[in-house]
């Protein structure tokens, strides 16, 4: 029997839940909880408290939470690269960084023709290693989430970096505040959030569906999902190709058809996912002041293993 976690809203959604799980706090005493990402060989998630400007760690041994960095340039989405070291989205620092093995800090870019980025908010790694992110303005727009200042582009876009090349390219320039993003399955589309109701009217609460090409060229580009409630913000794919994302209610479940067929339930406003677990079976939810987590009838999607 689901309990009161769980929403159904089409019945393919029951195959999902499962039955007399609820959902579980982890941690709490967060200002934004954002940017999840599960080290599966320590054992241990890492996710960012963006205005206390610290990334803390749970540690799935012992439930025990502790502070992995402060400060942290206020850094938002982490994800996990192909070598097992941290990548992140830094607000202050303007970046994309990387904690090596030893665990000191490298920049990997921060500019573009020159420019400084916004404050890269969300990031991935795709199975040829080249890392995509968005930069919208949230941490340059006050001083709560980074520095206040001007933007150096004048716009919002999305960001493919090539660490063996150095080369970064703008690969999506028709957002006003592009947010998370997540390949799905087999890497052939990336799917790209757009959070401009926060800076226009009437503007985009939507996730759109990009085809991917050869070198990293994008097209299409077509609404995959409009958000029912609140934004949408990060997200990731199960290994069935449902999309799971963030919402003002909880986590909103998306069959690959582009139907809401359910919800996780929370009781705050939900920034990011992220799968992660001995079996990939569990869901790590940043609500905004706390950690949750809660266990599904499906696994998080892995990422493909490169061809060559």
């Amino acid at each position: 029997m689901l309990t009161q976690a769980f929403e159904v809203l089409d019945e393919r959604f029951t195959k999902l839940a499962m039955g007399n799980v609820h959902l579980e706090k982890l941690g709490t005493g967060c200002r934004w909880a954002e940017g999840p990402a599960y080290f599966p060989a320590g054992r241990y998630l890492v996710w960012s408290d963006i205005p206390n400007d610290r990334i803390l760690r749970w540690d799935e041994t012992d439930g025990f939470v502790s502070v992995f960095r402060q400060p942290c340039n206020n850094t938002n989405g982490h994800t996990v690269d192909l070598e097992g070291r941290l990548v992140s989205a830094e607000h202050r620092g303007r970046c994309i960084s990387r904690t090596e093995h030893d665990g000191s800090r490298k920049v990997l870019v921060d500019r573009i023709d020159g420019k400084r980025f916004n404050s890269p908010n969300d990031v991935v790694v795709k199975s040829d290693g080249t890392v995509w992110f968005t930069d919208p303005s949230y941490g340059i727009d006050s001083d709560y989430e980074g520095d206040a200042a001007p933007s150096e582009i004048g716009a919002s876009h999305v960001y493919r970096f090539d660490p063996a090349t150095g080369a970064v390219t703008a690969v999506a320039t028709d957002f006003v505040k592009p947010n998370g993003l997540a390949f799905n399955v087999d890497e052939s589309e990336l799917y790209i959030c757009d959070t401009g109701a926060t800076h226009v009217k009437d503007g985009p609460r939507h996730i759109r569906r990009f085809n991917v090409g050869a070198g990293g060229a994008l097209s299409g580009g077509e609404v995959f999902a409009t958000c029912t409630a609140g934004l949408f913000d990060g997200f990731r794919f199960d290994v069935k190709g449902n999309l799971w994302t963030s919402a003002g209610d909880g986590v909103h479940c998306y069959a690959p058809d582009g139907t809401l067929i359910g919800k996780v339930r929370v009781p705050e406003v939900v920034a990011n996912v992220c799968f992660g677990g001995i079996k990939r079976n569990r869901l790590f939810i940043c609500g905004t002041t706390s950690l949750y987590a809660v266990y599904l009838n499906t696994a998080g999607a892995l990422r493909p293993v490169a061809a060559g």
